[in-house]
């Protein structure tokens, strides 16, 4: 059990906490000594930690089919089920093991067993129900693995803080999804979470603030540049404009302005500004659908834009 717990804190200092630094000089080049079980930095040379436990196997396989045959363990941990993936799930066929049928004897135990671990999971079922609805919208916006884990962990510390007393789980778990995408820069709105959630943004923006507060969460401002990449690949533009579209955005930040806009609004008009230049004109409108931006946002801060840059554009 005290293995267990050590664990779950290793995977959630990893999981939670900023790239490891040195102490003495600030480097992020710590290299892993498994064989003195150190963490020493490159840089200076200081030895970060020492006495590290190996939590590897005793043992050596060469294939595939060794290190199945070897391994006694269940699959990692993770914060995206209510159990960590620690319990055990009794299946509904009547069969053991080996593929035979059970005695009728056994059958009656077994069905009495399979009443109590539904009982026991009806204690846990709120909780159950806003990890699969975490992992429904992860899927659904196809967000990397890592995303949902970080997502699953913080919704799990809005619990112990009380934090869903009052409020609604579908919220705290679509705020904790849009916590978890600004923590590892995946671009992602308040309007993508509400789309997916049927939550309205202004509550996730509520929750969102809640949660920074009450977490105490230090997380990085998005910028225009994350959003460029992918509508430009949904808007099927060459690589010219999605360079000329980071350089407008790069002297949009250098002059200052736009300043508290909304970085999904400034991508969407670097990006419409950029196709006008490089000759593969962009609607407002197909700009729009892809990057849920308004046409009115985009013509605004077009018009702003081009005045403040002193661009010449025909859109003739």
């Amino acid at each position: 059990m005290i293995e267990v717990v050590k664990k779950e804190k290793i995977i959630e200092k990893i999981i939670i906490e900023e790239v490891p630094r040195c102490p003495e000089c600030g480097s992020t080049s710590l290299k892993k000594d498994p064989a003195r079980g150190e963490i020493y930095c490159e840089n200076c040379g200081l030895v970060v930690e020492e006495n590290l436990i190996d939590f590897g196997p005793e043992w050596r396989a060469f294939d595939y089919e060794q290190q199945q045959k070897r391994s006694r363990i269940g699959p990692p941990l993770t914060f995206t089920k209510h159990d960590k993936g620690l319990s055990t799930e009794i299946g509904w066929e009547n069969k053991d093991f080996s593929g035979r049928p059970i005695s009728p004897k056994n059958r009656f135990q077994l069905r009495r067993m399979r009443k109590w671990q539904r009982l026991m999971e009806s204690s846990e079922r709120s909780l159950i129900g806003a990890l699969k609805e975490i992992h429904r919208m992860a899927s659904v916006m196809s967000l990397p693995r890592n995303v949902q884990e970080v997502a699953s962990l913080i919704y799990r510390k809005a619990v112990s803080k009380n934090l869903i007393w009052g409020r609604r789980k579908e919220g705290i778990a679509a705020a904790a999804l849009y916590a978890a995408c600004r923590q590892y820069g995946v671009p992602r709105t308040l309007n993508e979470i509400e789309e997916v959630s049927g939550v309205s943004r202004k509550i996730i923006g509520k929750y969102f603030r809640v949660l920074c507060s009450r977490l105490k969460l230090k997380l990085p401002s998005p910028s225009p540049r994350d959003y460029v990449p992918r509508f430009c690949s949904q808007l099927h533009v060459s690589r010219k404009v999605y360079l000329k579209a980071i350089e407008i955005i790069n002297e949009v930040e250098k002059k200052g302005l736009f300043v508290g806009k909304a970085p999904a609004g400034l991508a969407a008009t670097a990006i419409y500004i950029a196709s006008i230049l490089c000759g593969e004109k962009k609607t407002q409108k197909e700009i729009s659908n892809v990057s849920g931006v308004t046409e009115v946002t985009i013509r605004s801060h077009y018009k702003e834009m081009v005045r403040q840059l002193g661009l010449e554009i025909d859109i003739s």
